[in-house]
């Protein structure tokens, strides 16, 4: 151990004992512009800190998750939805002795790149751009964090390491197989071309801390649409017996506490909900780590599988429940007939600066005229993708003499 290192973890900033299989923030590969480190953080702890002070992080306050953000001051927004996400993300960490501020960083940056309005938005812009190469949140992620902040004044971007960049693009797995091709359709071209100047091995697993923000995701998610559904009169506690995960649960709540009022009974299925799938991770975790015995990150991402995720019962649970979700809540009338005002919105406002991007503001439409099609497509489809629900609602109303009503 070098001395700084030595230095560092004896005033607790960071360099403590970790698993051999953890993301070792004294051993990263680096950033892409070379910087001098911090005497106080790690380069993960100094992630996270970027993040969280970014523009992109911010705008997540006013972006939809299920609910347009201005239907009620409680429904879950981008930005409360990734504090949860890195809340458990972090938990699953110290549980498998992993580098918890990266598994925080990566959870904290994992939904930077959404549109508003939600995945209509994303749907919307991605069939707009069809022509331009489609659109996908994750690779405008990579975009958001190594072109389009503008708060450094020796490069643009946020300058991550290596680790949270890998963690931000593969936490759902490799991209690629061998021969470098696509998994699932094309290979996004931002991706590819960020690739072929900072290789980030797209055809391997991500470290496990990255795996631990993925499944985190899910299980937040899983958890609060059903609070938000509860709370929107979309779902009711009797429908959720339908489910026999959250049936069983709803069935242990209202015998430990007969005559519970409904609110209060939602949050306790949804508390033992998070903590049941949690523990489950943990435990499956420890069996594949116990199996693998992988003694470094190195051999975690060669080890051609997921090593944090469900195991198959409570994988199976999670699948039936996602289907009840679909069919009773993301599908449900009152939620696409916002998602058919939220489309229209995020095409008309595509078509509009695609056709005459003078219509957007001093900055965003400098050398669009003498840019060809793509390259036009693509600055829109940044412009646009940074929006808020609430911005993007302004601009139509600035842009168009009607607006749909979607809250």
């Amino acid at each position: 151990m070098s001395k700084r290192v030595s230095q560092f973890s004896e005033i607790g900033f960071g360099y403590r004992p970790r698993a051999p299989y953890a993301c070792d923030p004294a051993a990263t590969r680096g950033r892409f512009y070379r910087e001098q480190e911090s005497p106080t953080r790690t380069p993960f702890q100094r992630d996270r800190d970027r993040i969280i002070h970014s523009t992109a992080f911010r705008r997540l306050k006013h972006k939809t998750q299920v609910f347009i953000a201005h239907e009620a001051d409680h429904y879950r927004t981008r930005l409360t939805h990734s504090i949860e996400v890195a809340q458990i993300a972090r938990g699953l960490a110290r549980a498998l002795l992993l580098d918890e501020d990266l598994a925080e960083a990566v959870a904290l940056v994992h939904d930077f790149g959404h549109t508003p309005f939600g995945h209509t938005g994303e749907d919307a812009l991605n069939d707009m751009m069809a022509f331009a190469g489609g659109f996908d949140h994750n690779a405008q992620s990579l975009r958001v964090v190594t072109r389009l902040e503008s708060r450094y004044a020796e490069f643009d971007g946020l300058n991550l390491s290596w680790e949270t960049l890998e963690g931000l693009v593969k936490h759902n797995g490799p991209l690629v197989n061998d021969k470098g091709e696509g998994l699932v359709g094309p290979l996004p071209r931002t991706i590819g071309d960020f690739d072929g100047l900072f290789p980030l091995d797209l055809a391997s697993h991500a470290s496990l801390e990255a795996q631990a923000a993925a499944i985190a995701d899910d299980i937040a998610y899983d958890a609060h649409d059903i609070d938000d559904g509860l709370r929107s009169g979309l779902l009711t506690l009797d429908m959720l017996e339908e489910v026999p995960f959250t049936a069983a649960i709803l069935a242990e709540v209202r015998a430990l506490y007969p005559g519970l009022d409904p609110v209060r009974t939602g949050h306790e299925l949804m508390r033992r909900q998070i903590t049941r799938m949690v523990e489950d991770v943990i435990v499956t975790a420890r069996d594949r780590l116990a199996a693998l015995k992988p003694a470094s990150s190195g051999e975690v991402r060669a080890a051609g599988e997921t090593i944090i995720r469900f195991s198959a019962a409570m994988r199976a649970a999670e699948k039936d429940l996602k289907a009840f979700l679909y069919a009773n809540l993301y599908r449900h009338p009152d939620v696409m007939e916002v998602r058919a005002g939220a489309e229209r919105i995020v095409r008309d406002l595509f078509a509009t600066y695609f056709a005459d991007p003078a219509a957007m503001p001093e900055g965003w439409r400098d050398v669009l005229d003498r840019a060809d099609e793509v390259v036009k497509a693509r600055h829109v489809a940044d412009f646009l993708a940074g929006m808020t629900d609430t911005y993007a609602i302004k601009e139509h109303r600035r842009l168009f003499d009607r607006t749909p009503e979607i809250g």
